[in-house]
């Protein structure tokens, strides 16, 4: 299996048909919902310390995987690709190491990353059936694992101040619809449980695709390419939306209260009169991706 297959889930993208002229695409977590934080402090990162037994180093193991989900270049991307790159930096930590514990290789999750499976829960037990592997089981289990803690852990979070009101505000010129890497189950969850569902077209979640794909799907030679945008809080939201060749508003983490009055007050009516690509943009992006660094502190300080 070389090539990805669009998910059956995905088909209520290609059939979505334009109701205005503009299209955003929203991410959820860390972008609209306040719910990426908990996810990753309560959740994900136990779950690596549990299922891949690196308790002699959870301390270690939590400072890294709150780098790699939160605080650099690689936040927000999709869990199987952050757990490679968690293993991988771990491997690089002479301290983890001297602790004894024991990082997983990470060549069988390697495979299914680099195989074209949907990189979903969907996809990685596919993968497995195909591939059978103590350490795809292993991360199987993790991710299980990760699932029920957030059924269990994450309730009430609410979206960041100003995002309703910018969806308010948005509802008469723009079709809006949830761009998200988070499991759809998650998703419809969160979304209704605070009101916020009734102001997307579509919900989609990681069972329909890649963020570029939801775009590329549900927007892409529906509307121009100037009345598409995708907002995000992570680099990989800002590569989704140039790699479809749209707009991207980035949500500054830790400030996401005044990037969503800004999107209102400034960068939606630039979006809907035609002014927002170029020097606005490039402005808006310069300063959301100094704040995140590629390299972590430890790896500069030991050389």
């Amino acid at each position: 299996m070389t090539e990805t297959k669009m998910p059956e889930r995905a088909q209520v993208l290609v059939d979505f048909q334009p109701k205005r002229k503009f299209f955003v695409g929203i991410d959820s977590d860390g972008c609209a919902m306040d719910a990426m934080d908990i996810k990753h402090q309560e959740c994900f990162t136990p779950s690596y310390i549990k299922y891949f037994d690196l308790q002699a180093a959870s301390t270690l193991v939590r400072e890294t995987a709150l780098f790699v989900n939160l605080y650099s270049t690689t936040r927000g991307q999709n869990r199987w690709v952050a757990l490679a790159r968690l293993f991988e930096l771990l491997k690089q930590r002479p301290e983890v190491l001297e602790r004894g514990v024991r990082i997983p290789e990470g060549k069988e999750l390697q495979k299914f990353l680099d195989s074209g499976y949907p990189r979903s829960d969907r996809g990685i037990a596919d993968f497995a059936a195909a591939h059978p592997s103590a350490e795809i089981e292993q991360c199987i289990e993790w991710g299980k694992g990760v699932n029920e803690l957030i059924a269990w852990m994450v309730h009430g979070c609410a979206p960041f101040p100003g995002v309703r009101e910018a969806f308010e505000a948005m509802s008469e010129d723009v079709d809006c619809m949830t761009v998200s890497a988070t499991p759809m189950e998650a998703l419809e969850r969160e979304w209704h449980e605070h009101d916020l569902a009734k102001y997307m077209e579509v919900i989609a979640g990681q069972e329909m695709g890649s963020k570029a794909e939801h775009v590329r799907w549900a927007a892409k030679g529906k509307y121009d390419d100037d009345h598409i945008m995708l907002i995000g809080d992570a680099p990989g939201d800002r590569d989704s939306a140039y790699s479809e060749g749209v707009l991207f508003y980035p949500i500054l983490p830790g400030s996401e209260r005044q990037s969503w009055r800004r999107f209102r007050e400034e960068a939606l009516p630039r979006f809907l009169n035609g002014t927002y690509r170029g020097e606005y943009q490039d402005q808006l992006v310069a300063e959301y991706e100094a704040l995140l660094p590629e390299m972590p502190h430890w790896e500069i300080v030991n050389g």
